[in-house]
């Protein structure tokens, strides 16, 4: 912990301290993850609803740090039901992007941890396997196969110094190529190029990604990431960096190949226009919990938790002329010392006295829409829980 007596000033020494606590919590778990023939009763699990592709169930994904513990990840619940799309959004470093790479078991090691929590990804058949039990060997076959990603920025994700051929071939032969010939993968990434709407998909094979535009890279990363037909498809930010036109073009994109492959997506954005035409259900985050989450009506139409109110009063309305956008005071505490109260409490312009309690828990309105908010505990609809599982 920071000396209190210097603004927060670690000594040498307390960085010391906290450098080996850390290494002895996160040489643990690597240790664990790195086992080898570790029996299936350890990691496979049951689906809570067999209708759900997948569960996180109180997931607490840290980052351990010489200044102290980040909590980026801090207790968040929600399902992404099977053919459905979720969205997920909240501002920059609400933990929507180490959400998704929990899941996929992607964060930087091993100062970043998954330390509580289930993640259970539907197999079919009434099998289910817990990501944050399953050992890497078998998240090197759930990868691809059963889950996969696009990722936030095409130039950084695909590699510079490789045809887009060979990169979309290395998926297919390390997940699904058993029995093919080299002119079999070969023909089936041209055939996955095509299917995602590039129209000389036999040049763009032999190409590099510097020599294609934004769109286009961002097409190769969908074909990579349903290459092999995954049940479901994290999309983070798929379209920040394009113009509105591809932007549109990509989306109608996925929506097709939803439809095709019937697969679940998870949607990451800031762009609630984007989550307004693609999403069935949407999860709203801040600092690194869930504050609000039901289905689209929901949300777009009956905001409850303050939070999610600002970000709806922060969008452009078409026809509506307005001098300032609404921008949402103040700033997020500090991750490290996160406080025991609301978190949005400071910011907040609604805030009744019993914000100055705990965290709050989620309160259940209607079947589908649940909130994280004081002002609603009068209902009587409160649970038990403070991590803020649903009822």
């Amino acid at each position: 912990m920071a000396n209190k007596n210097n603004n927060n000033y670690l000594s040498r020494k307390e960085v010391r301290e906290i450098s080996k606590r850390n290494k002895k919590i996160t040489d643990e778990i690597e240790k664990r993850n790195k086992r080898k023939n570790v029996p299936e009763s350890e990691y496979m699990t049951t689906m809570k609803n067999p209708e759900n592709e997948v569960e996180f169930d109180n997931v607490h994904t840290y980052f351990f740090t010489d200044e102290g513990t980040v909590k980026s990840v801090d207790g968040v619940s929600f399902d992404v039901p099977i053919g459905k799309t979720v969205g997920v959004v909240g501002e920059s470093g609400c933990g929507k992007s180490v959400t998704s790479l929990s899941l996929m078991r992607l964060i930087q090691r091993p100062q970043g941890q998954t330390v509580e929590g289930a993640i259970r990804v539907n197999l079919g058949n009434g099998k289910a396997i817990d990501v944050t039990k399953a050992p890497d060997e078998v998240m090197e076959k759930l990868r691809g196969n059963e889950v996969s990603m696009i990722f936030q920025e095409p130039m950084t994700a695909l590699n510079p110094i490789f045809r887009i051929g060979d990169q979309i071939n290395e998926v297919i032969e390390l997940h699904d190529g058993k029995g093919l010939t080299k002119e079999d993968v070969k023909n089936r990434s041209i055939d996955l190029l095509k299917k995602v709407g590039i129209a000389n998909a036999e040049g763009v094979y032999e190409m590099y990604p510097h020599e294609l535009s934004g769109g286009m890279r961002q097409r190769v990363m969908i074909a990579m990431a349903i290459a092999c037909n995954p049940k479901m498809i994290i999309a983070d930010e798929p379209t920040t960096a394009l113009d509105v036109t591809i932007q549109a073009q990509i989306l109608d994109l996925l929506r097709e190949l939803k439809s095709k492959i019937n697969a679940s997506i998870m949607f990451i954005t800031h762009d609630l226009g984007v989550i307004a035409e693609m999403a069935d259900y949407i999860v709203v985050m801040y600092a690194g919990r869930v504050i609000e989450k039901g289905t689209a009506e929901d949300i777009f139409y009956h905001p409850a938790h303050p939070y999610t109110i600002g970000l709806m009063a922060s969008k452009p309305v078409v026809g509506k002329k307005v001098d300032k956008l609404f921008s949402i005071p103040g700033k997020v505490p500090n991750p490290i010392n996160m406080p025991d109260y609301c978190y949005f409490k400071d910011r907040c312009d609604k805030k009744i006295p019993a914000c100055d309690g705990p965290y709050p828990c989620m309160v259940k309105l209607t079947d589908t829409h649940y909130v994280a908010c004081y002002r609603f505990y009068e209902s009587g609809q409160v649970c038990d829980d403070k991590k803020g599982a649903e009822e």
